[in-house]
Formats: structure tokens, C-alpha cells, sequence
């Protein structure tokens, strides 16, 4: 086999850019297929706090600072009749660089990620579907490609790393993929231009909005006076009485919130209405010999607490550490990611136990810090994205209010039982 990069990125959205960002910027051939040409659409656009370390890793803070997106300094959450709970504000928490964040326009932060890569030294080519991963024997070795023009190509590394987001390439087709079955949710949502902003430092807040049988609206203020906004619940909900239209489901459940009501009601919406099943997923593996999987090719989490970037960006780093020290030591067996899948599933599992509890109509966050008011800064930390640390305390007492469920049994690396005899 002729190795023609150290690691072939399948994606550069920002998990992608993350990891071939790290190991360019170490030295290695990196390689990064991109099926579209940015900058394109995506949703998904706030930060939790602590995005800053991958960012700080990446060298990408200044750059962000730079910008125009809008700084986020809270999340609040505003009951069906209009009342808002007291923000959530990082600063209490935390230092001044991990207490502000941004909502970012994905086209535009996505563009940013991926040039970053190229600046490192990752080759970086767009419009090109990878069709398949080439193997010998049960050993990942690269991928065959079909650019534009409609020409094959195979690329070979001795690690590929599939961040090919809710598509997860690998997971789907290696039978890996299993549904959260609690989690299956419907998502429907648009832009706004001029619609309505708090004032001062809460202009910038993510705002949870809740309607009718633990729905909840999504509200980000972004710059160029946009707003993205859209609404989380139950397929069964969602299309009551036979609707069908994403937009009759989005103004109907609108009339469902007084804050969302009277915020948008100042406002144009623009563009398509959007809709997608939200449905949580995880893959049995992180990892099998040759193959990495990063980001939500590896597990796709409810969005309500806006995850996805920070599990995107976290675990792009934390897979190209990983990746790193394979390459210097020549050994890319699977088990070298053991310490990669359990730190990304311990965090993982924090924030799902504490999404079950958000959709148990018996909890809420009023209820529970009213109880144990010292647990408000636990609450925060899984809230803000340090979750690789210990809730037991938190989740004990939430269990007196909500069913949490139990840790999954996934996302080890696939090793072979004959890699285990030789192992022992």
C-alpha cells in the first residue's frame, strides 16, 4: 500500500477542521474531503462557554473576537406565559474568557475553522464525495473518492477519520448507529430580520422558551440583525390535528408562547422554514483499526443545551492528541483510542441524563435549586460544557424529581477478539 497522507479528515465542518487543524500544525500529511464548497448553510449556531479551550487550543480566539458575532454572555428560559427565569450568566462562574461565548453564523464560523486547517498546512478539497472506505482485510486504508467531474480517486493513510456529521458515514453503514429511544424529537425553524432583542449584555442571551408538553423554542441573536429560531418537540405534537406544513407548525406553536410571540411580532421572517427529525443517536464504537469516528458521526445529542459545536470542536482535538501519538509511535490500533471514547462518552452521558431530566414533565431547574440551592453551580457547569467531571450529588438529587437513565454501554473501540488474544 502506497500511504499517501498520515490522515485522510472525511468532513470539514468543525469537527473536521479541528483535528486536521491540530495534526497539520504538528507536522503531519493531513488530507481533508469535503463533499460541499463553502461557505454553506448549517444550523446549530451557539457556543457554550466552554468552547473556549478548543478554541484557545485551535488559536482561534482572536479571530473570533475579531468578528462580528454576537458576544453571548447567558441562557434563560421563559415559562409558555411570557415569564423568563433570571439568566444564567456565566460570569458568575467563571473567568471573564470562559464567561463569554458567541452565536455565530454557522456559514460564516465554519469557513473560519476550515481556513485555520488550511493555514496549518491540511490539503483541503471541496466538492468531493468520498463513496466508500477502502480496507484490507478489516484494516481502514483510505477512502475512494468521485469529485464534480464525476472522477475516482482512492486516498490512502493509515488513519481516516470520519467526522461526517448526522450523515455519520461509518455508523450507518457498519450497522454502529443505535437511536435514543426517549429522545426522537421534531425540530421545525426559520430566521427572522428586526425582530426583538433584550437590552444590554442580555441582547446576546440563547433563550429556551417552553410550550406545551415539554416543547421548547430555540432563540439566538445573531448579527446582520438576524434571529434563528425554531421549535423542539414530539412528532405527535408537532402535527396535531393532521398539519403537515413546517410553517403552520412553526406560526401555530408561535401562539404557544407569549415571549416568542411578542419578540417576533416586530420582526420579518425570511427564507425557508426548516424541518428535521432531532433524533439523539450513538455509535457501539469510537473507533476500529484504520477508522476514527469525531463529532456527531459519533453521537448526536439532543440540541436543547446547545452541545453540538462544543462536542464537535472537543472532540476533534482531543482525537488528533490521540492520532498523534499513533503516529509516532506507528501503532494505529484501536485500543489506542480506548481513552478517547471514555472521556467523550463520560461527558456525553452528563449532558443526556441532564436533557432526560429537561423533558421529564415533573422537573424543572426552579424546582430542584429551590431544594438544593448549592447545586445551582453544578447545574451551570453541565449547562456551560465542563462536563468530564463528577455530578453524582447533582444527578441524585434531580432523580427525586425526574427519571434519569442509565449510562450507555457504547463507544469503546472495536477490537477484534483475536487483537485481544495477541493483546494478552
Amino acid at each position: 500500500m502506497k500511504t499517501d497522507y498520515d490522515v485522510i479528515v472525511i468532513g470539514g465542518g468543525p469537527a473536521g477542521s479541528s483535528a486536521a487543524a491540530i495534526l497539520a500544525e504538528k507536522g503531519h500529511k493531513v488530507l481533508v474531503l469535503e463533499r460541499e464548497k463553502f461557505p454553506r448553510y448549517h444550523v446549530g449556531e451557539s457556543l457554550l462557554p466552554f468552547t473556549f479551550h478548543p478554541l484557545q487550543r485551535l488559536g482561534l480566539v482572536e479571530k473570533l473576537r475579531a468578528s462580528q458575532f454576537v458576544k453571548k454572555f447567558s441562557v434563560q428560559f421563559v415559562s409558555p406565559s411570557g415569564r423568563a427565569s433570571q439568566p444564567f450568566y456565566f460570569f458568575n462562574r467563571y473567568d471573564k474568557d470562559v464567561a463569554q461565548t458567541w452565536q455565530v453564523l454557522r456559514s460564516e464560523f465554519d469557513q473560519i475553522v476550515l481556513d485555520h486547517a488550511r493555514e496549518k498546512g491540511a490539503h483541503v478539497i471541496e466538492e468531493i464525495t468520498v463513496t466508500e472506505l477502502l480496507k484490507d482485510g478489516d484494516r481502514v486504508i483510505g477512502a475512494r473518492t468521485k469529485d464534480k467531474t464525476g472522477k475516482i480517486t482512492d486516498y490512502h493513510a493509515p488513519l481516516t477519520f470520519d467526522c461526517t456529521g448526522k450523515e455519520s458515514f461509518a455508523a450507518v453503514r457498519n450497522g454502529w448507529r443505535i437511536k435514543d429511544p426517549m429522545l426522537n424529537k421534531v425540530a421545525v425553524w426559520t430566521y427572522y430580520k428586526g425582530a426583538l432583542r433584550d437590552e444590554g449584555i442580555d441582547a446576546g442571551a440563547t433563550t429556551v422558551a417552553f410550550v406545551p408538553e415539554k416543547g421548547w423554542f430555540w432563540y439566538i441573536p445573531q448579527h446582520n440583525d438576524i434571529i434563528s429560531v425554531g421549535v423542539v418537540a414530539e412528532g405527535k405534537y408537532l402535527s396535531r390535528d393532521g398539519v403537515r406544513d413546517p410553517e403552520k407548525m412553526f406560526l401555530r406553536e408561535v401562539t404557544q408562547n407569549k415571549w416568542i410571540e411578542q419578540h417576533l411580532a416586530v420582526g420579518k421572517q425570511f427564507g425557508p422554514y426548516y424541518v428535521t427529525n432531532e433524533f439523539s443517536f450513538h455509535s457501539k464504537y469510537c473507533a476500529t483499526e484504520g477508522l476514527v469516528l469525531v463529532g456527531d458521526a459519533f453521537c448526536f445529542l439532543d440540541p436543547v443545551f446547545s452541545s453540538g459545536l462544543m462536542f464537535a470542536m472537543k472532540s476533534g482535538v482531543l482525537a488528533a492528541d490521540y492520532a498523534d501519538e499513533a503516529l509516532k509511535a506507528a501503532d494505529f490500533s484501536p485500543a489506542r483510542f480506548e481513552g478517547y471514547g471514555k472521556t467523550l462518552r463520560e461527558g456525553i452521558e452528563n449532558m443526556r441524563k441532564l436533557v432526560y431530566a429537561f423533558y421529564d414533565p415533573n422537573f424543572s431547574f426552579r424546582k430542584l435549586t429551590d431544594k438544593y440551592p448549592d447545586l445551582a453551580g453544578d447545574i451551570t457547569d453541565c449547562l456551560s460544557g465542563d462536563i468530564n467531571k463528577d455530578f453524582t450529588k447533582l444527578f441524585t438529587a434531580i432523580k427525586e424529581f425526574a427519571e434519569i437513565p442509565e449510562s450507555l454501554p457504547y463507544g469503546q473501540p472495536l477490537i477484534k477478539p483475536d487483537a485481544q488474544m495477541q493483546a494478552a
